[in-house]
């Protein structure tokens, strides 16, 4: 699959598509800076966002996990308070919830009949529930590849369950025990935005490791993602209600995949290409979401250098 650029020339009319995080991390950055021309693209918190933005504007949710793991990045509260005031929401608080809360994300994609490994809750105190092992634990809210541990037998399971009563992470929202799906040394991440796959790229675990976070030490490399994979991904958008969503899927060993993570304020690199800058990509199709037009085609954005999010 490879993506069409869009033709020049269209100019759209004057309204802010506003980015709405904590954090000026490098794709946010990147997404900005490659808004179609016309298109005033900010950077804000929440708070800077309820005072910028008025009726005909636009905003995308970008707000994270916690580097704590216990919770979202303090903001969602704003969004409604933004769609009242006639701003058009892209990643709405539900959309981002459905996937930064994993067992939301179970229970979305079992009900939307995705292909999901098995999904159980622990919380602190309780009984551990009947799981078929091995299995994966790993946290409600989590990011990073951070506190996700396999244990392969139930004695093993046991104790690493008593060793996260000290996590106050899991003392707020549990754990979650989740089917292992074989590892096969590498995944598959695919960007989606306004329904469209715009970006994708293969993970590969280094030697010894059975995550594919490059955090942990996993390689990038190009990939051309099957049809059917792309077809999961955008299914999965679709379902959570998402605008911008990261899907991270591993390959089920009969030609298939699974779906294994929903990344609702996704990190992504122009490795990610697909005939196309993912980041204008991107930004096309959410600037076409933003409008309400069922296609758009838009001059190629002029490059430019942004400031730092303010904070607070």
């Amino acid at each position: 699959m490879r993506l069409a650029q869009p033709s020049s020339g269209w100019h759209i009319a004057a309204m802010v598509l506003a980015l709405v995080a904590r954090r000026s991390t490098e794709t946010n950055l990147a997404l900005a800076a490659a808004a179609p021309r016309g298109l005033d693209c900010r950077l804000l918190t929440p708070e800077q966002a309820l005072l910028q933005l008025g009726p005909g504007d636009a905003a995308l949710c970008r707000l994270d996990v916690l580097p704590t793991l216990d919770g979202v990045d303090d903001g969602l509260w704003s969004l409604g308070s933004l769609e009242a005031a006639g701003v058009r929401v892209l990643n709405p608080a539900s959309a981002l919830l459905a996937a930064h809360d994993k067992l939301l994300t179970a229970r979305l994609l079992r009900r939307a009949g995705l292909s999901h490994p098995h999904t159980q809750v622990v919380h602190a105190g309780d009984p551990l529930p009947h799981v078929a092992l091995p299995v994966v634990v790993k946290p409600r809210f989590g990011s990073w590849g951070r506190d996700v541990v396999r244990c392969d037998d139930e004695l093993q399971l046991r104790r690493h369950v008593r060793s996260l009563e000290s996590k106050a992470w899991f003392r707020s929202h549990g754990a979650l025990l989740q089917e292992l799906v074989q590892p096969q040394g590498r995944d598959l991440r695919i960007i989606v935005a306004g329904g469209s796959a715009v970006g994708a790229i293969s993970r590969i675990a280094p030697p010894g490791e059975w995550r594919t976070n490059v955090s942990l030490g996993a390689v990038r490399l190009p990939v051309e993602p099957p049809p059917d994979a792309c077809a999961l991904a955008v299914a999965c958008a679709a379902a959570a209600g998402a605008d911008l969503l990261g899907v991270d899927l591993l390959p089920d060993g009969d030609g298939g995949h699974t779906v294994v993570e929903l990344n609702g304020a996704v990190d992504f690199t122009h490795e990610y290409s697909l005939g196309v800058d993912p980041y204008v990509a991107a930004m096309w199709q959410l600037a076409r979401v933003a409008l309400g037009c069922p296609t758009l085609e838009v001059a190629r954005p002029q490059r430019r250098a942004l400031p730092a999010l303010l904070e607070g």
